[in-house]
């Protein structure tokens, strides 16, 4: 691509561009991110009728459903704004978003309706997905077609930041009204309002995005006749684009998502699941973090703007990759230093066949764990998120679970049948529990024993780690692409990224500790991702810092 030229640049004001732009999106995260935040209320609201673990499973997939619908999104709203403008696409985009949240607040629980709720709280979730789907690229390309050059990865880093504030308001809006009501009327009743006052933003921001105009270069394009007329064709099934548009997810996007997730949605999830630590205590932690971490997406993207983009999103994947599990480690033991401590004294083996156990993972909870010794000795550690050691042991030896120095024999399913069976699994957990609870494992982790400074530390590195992939992948994957498809063609392949890749990796990476029995398992998704992502995007990603856009 050739050099960037400078052009002077008329219209309507820049500052406005992306107070409007990124302000609107903000609204938009917040309206998805609430979901994540709420996820374990939701889960007792809609999951009900399955045991309280496979409910959170069920909650995180409906998460994630949100995410999977997302690239179809880009595809559906990137062909509208390349075929008839950024401006008004987003603002369709922004109306789905808006509605489809407010209607969460509304939606009767399963006790009341039954099996309809959550299946309308999944369609309002791929509601979400698709509408997002169409968003991002949509401000993304709105906004660095508005940038002088040289300013882009500056100015699009703002757009970059609405991920993180959106979150940010998120959680103080969800932290204000359980303040505000207490615990036991927010997981009433009170769980609903931060989805409710979302109509409130969807007007705020509609008014804000009808201040703005279309994009210059859209205009331009189209004053001269050279808008796509098949911008899916051009954009996939053309190869010269297409090469770029695999480029562009598995040497950039996909790394970025998973880096983004686990620093801003699995940590979150492994102090409250894993780690024991409050819900309430968690939010305010990475509230502190992501404020001290923020200014950072800016940062990096005004840094793009000098050195380059590619080699600061290396630089990040490359960091998580070789800092994630020793980050973890510590996070343990600032978190919860008893579990920590009880974990290094009395670690917990299960002594088994591998053949007689069962995978402890059970997204409709059907299964009851209960037809194999190993499956029983196994069942209440992981509902409990206690991880543990596997022991091979030969066929047919009945399984243990050893605390330290004690060892508990599982049941003989063989020999107990119905009620039997189920009063001494039930006698058999009560010892294991019993076991823990004297080995010192901590039913909850101790507030005043949390080392809140040193968690929020961890917690803010991980963030600066988000914001270094973060910050200057809108104007990366911008100026990879030509005007005339540029907004389906930059859309596919984040939102892909983000939405596969980074949306299920909650979910994913809970079912690979479950499946394991190691709470640290599931660090090995993004630690993977990252370095595939790592090497290819060394090996075939473009730098285009200095590349000229308006063509």
């Amino acid at each position: 691509m050739a050099e960037a030229v400078a052009v002077p640049h008329k219209g309507q004001n820049e500052k406005l561009v992306i107070a409007a732009s990124s302000l609107g999106t903000v609204f938009e995260w917040y309206d998805f991110y609430l979901y994540g935040l709420l996820a374990t209320y939701i889960s007792k609201q809609f999951f009900s009728g399955v045991n309280e673990t496979t409910g959170f499973i069920l909650a995180l997939g409906a998460f994630a459903a949100g995410f999977a619908v997302r690239p179809f999104g880009a595809l559906v709203f990137g062909r509208i704004g390349d075929l008839v403008g950024r401006k008004n696409t987003f603002l369709v985009t922004m109306g789905i978003m808006g509605l489809s949240t407010f209607a969460v607040g509304l939606l009767p629980s399963y006790a009341s309706i039954g099996v309809a709720a959550p299946v309308i709280l999944v369609l309002l979730r791929i509601l979400q997905g698709l509408a997002l789907g169409g968003e991002y690229g949509g401000a993304a390309t709105y906004v660095a077609e508005h940038a002088p050059d040289g300013k882009r990865g500056l100015y699009t880093s703002f757009i970059q930041t609405t991920a993180t504030m959106g979150l940010f308001a998120a959680l103080l809006v969800v932290i204000g009204f359980r303040t505000a009501l207490g615990e036991e009327t927010f997981g009433g009743f009170g769980w609903r309002l931060p989805f409710l006052v979302s109509i409130l933003l969807l007007g705020v921001s509609m008014w804000i995005r009808l201040q703005l105009s279309e994009s210059p270069v859209f205009l331009k394009m189209k004053e001269e006749g050279k808008t796509s007329k098949a911008p899916l064709t051009e954009a996939f099934l053309r190869w010269p684009n297409l090469k770029v548009v695999l480029i562009a997810l598995f040497g950039a996007a996909m790394g970025q998502a998973v880096v983004w997730y686990t620093g801003q949605f699995y940590v979150l999830f492994f102090l409250e699941k894993m780690m024991k630590v409050d819900g309430a205590t968690v939010n305010v932690l990475l509230a502190i973090a992501l404020a001290l971490g923020t200014p950072f997406f800016v940062f990096f993207g005004w840094l793009s703007d000098r050195i380059g983009r590619k080699w600061i999103i290396m630089g990040g994947c490359a960091i998580a990759a070789l800092t994630y599990f020793p980050l973890f480690g510590a996070l343990t033991d600032a978190a919860n230093p008893a579990l920590a401590a009880a974990q290094v004294a009395s670690p917990v083996r299960v002594t088994a066949h591998d053949a007689d156990c069962s995978v402890q993972f059970d997204p409709i909870g059907r299964n009851k764990f209960d037809a194999k010794s190993c499956d029983i000795a196994k069942s209440y550690l992981a509902k409990n998120g206690i991880s543990y050691t596997n022991v091979e042991a030969p066929a047919g030896t009945i399984a243990s679970v050893a605390v330290g120095d004690r060892v508990l024999v599982a049941p003989d399913p063989a020999k107990v049948s119905g009620p039997a069976r189920a009063a001494a699994i039930t006698a058999y957990q009560g010892e294991v529990a019993s076991a823990l609870s004297a080995a010192g494992y901590p039913a909850k982790a101790d507030p005043a024993a949390i080392n809140k400074p040193l968690v929020v530390l961890i917690l803010w590195f991980m963030v600066i780690l988000v914001t270094m992939v973060y910050g200057p992948i809108a104007a990366l994957l911008v100026e990879l692409f030509p005007s005339r498809i540029r907004y389906t063609s930059m859309s596919l392949p984040y939102h892909i990224g983000n939405g596969w890749f980074g949306g299920f990796l909650p979910t994913t990476a809970f079912a690979m500790v479950a499946a394991t029995g190691d709470i640290y398992y599931g660090l090995w998704y993004p630690v993977v991702l990252a370095v595939v992502t790592l090497v290819l995007g060394v090996l075939f990603l473009p730098e285009t810092f200095r590349r000229n856009i308006r063509d």
